[in-house]
């Protein structure tokens, strides 16, 4: 198995919500090209919402954190708070103007609007801090 999620390089956790809409969807695929691009690495909320011990401590570790939620229910942050971990940052899609629909034709656009958003909240570069300050995360083990 990859130790993909423990790389030092792959500092922001990305938290996003994957609901069944558009904005829960735009949420998910932001987070999957932010991955792709090196800036942050996804994180499984259903792990966390799971309670399983290894996600939930290393979310807990993690010194960056944003929540993405498509609407303002806001699953994804209300998982964290559920799993007593801190919400740093919390992005919601229909308060930059993205209307929820039931529509998954996702909008290059709006994918866009969403990664820039998640980028502006870290002032555009992603910090250079270690997962768990020792390259290791207890996700991996």
């Amino acid at each position: 198995m990859s130790q993909a999620c423990c790389e030092a390089n792959e500092t922001i956790m990305i938290v996003a919500c994957s609901g069944v809409s558009n904005v829960g969807q735009l949420s998910n695929q932001a987070a999957v090209e932010l991955t792709r691009e090196g800036f942050g690495k996804m994180f499984c909320l259903a792990g966390i919402g799971g309670h399983l011990s290894g996600f939930v401590q290393s979310a807990k570790d993690m010194p960056q954190m944003i929540a993405v939620d498509g609407c303002p229910v806001c699953c994804s942050s209300a998982t964290l708070q559920n799993a007593e971990i801190p919400v740093k940052n919390h992005l919601v899609l229909t308060d930059l103007g993205i209307e929820k629909t039931n529509d998954f034709d996702l909008k290059r656009e709006e994918i866009q609007t969403v990664k820039e958003a998640v980028k502006d909240a870290f002032g555009r570069q992603r910090p250079d801090i270690p997962i768990g300050g020792s390259g290791s995360c207890s996700c991996c083990g």
